[in-house]
């Protein structure tokens, strides 16, 4: 064989062993199939839900509350994970929003209670406009007080490293400073089923 043609031979049978090394995996992973008996669109359903360690990175601390939620508190906690997502902001936010209002309104827009109110407290979050949150209008409004929750959140340091009853603290400045963490794990719950919803 005359050496040209050799290398010409030696030239296409390198191209073809590349070629089946690129395209080899990938053709063979284009064809899987079901995972594990699985359809495929099933297992992407569940890539889509947020990673419970970015949810709750601490695990949840003490016991832990749930109340059943009706139609206005769950459009709330929607508003909440819109707005977070809005200012751009990641799902430990929406948590760490959805157990102090949880706890602070048990989701419910309040407006003034009367006898009952603590102060001139209004909203999801218990906002006082005399402490400077806003108007009762802005207050009363979910995507507002859940922004303005979430702007005094940013402004603590380190907040994503904190456990979340400490974070909360931080920005309610609560006389129950601890009764945040016991919502953590419905409120992780709740961002983890509709995020991306």
């Amino acid at each position: 064989m005359n050496t040209m043609l050799r290398k010409s031979v030696l030239g296409i049978a390198g191209l073809a062993f590349t070629g089946g090394v690129f395209a080899g995996p990938v053709a063979a992973h284009a064809d899987a199939g079901p995972v594990e008996g699985k359809p495929v669109a099933a297992v992407a359903v569940q890539a889509d839900k947020p990673d419970i360690a970015k949810l709750i990175p601490h695990g949840v601390q003490g016991a832990q509350s749930k109340i059943d939620l009706n139609d206005e508190q769950l459009a709330n906690a929607k508003a909440i994970i819109a707005a977070t997502k809005k200012a751009g902001l990641p799902e430990r936010a929406a948590v760490i929003s959805i157990a102090t209002s949880l706890q602070e309104s048990k989701l419910e827009n309040l407006g003034h209670l009367g006898d009952l109110n603590d102060h001139d407290s209004l909203g999801l979050f218990q906002q006082r406009p005399s402490s400077g949150w806003g108007t009762p209008e802005q207050i009363t409004d979910p995507e507002y007080s859940n922004l303005a929750f979430e702007k005094g959140l940013k402004q603590v340091d380190g907040w994503q490293d904190m456990p979340l009853t400490e974070a909360a603290q931080t920005v309610q400045v609560s006389a129950y400073p601890d009764a945040y963490a016991q919502w953590e794990q419905q409120a992780a719950d709740i961002v983890a089923q509709h995020w991306n919803s």
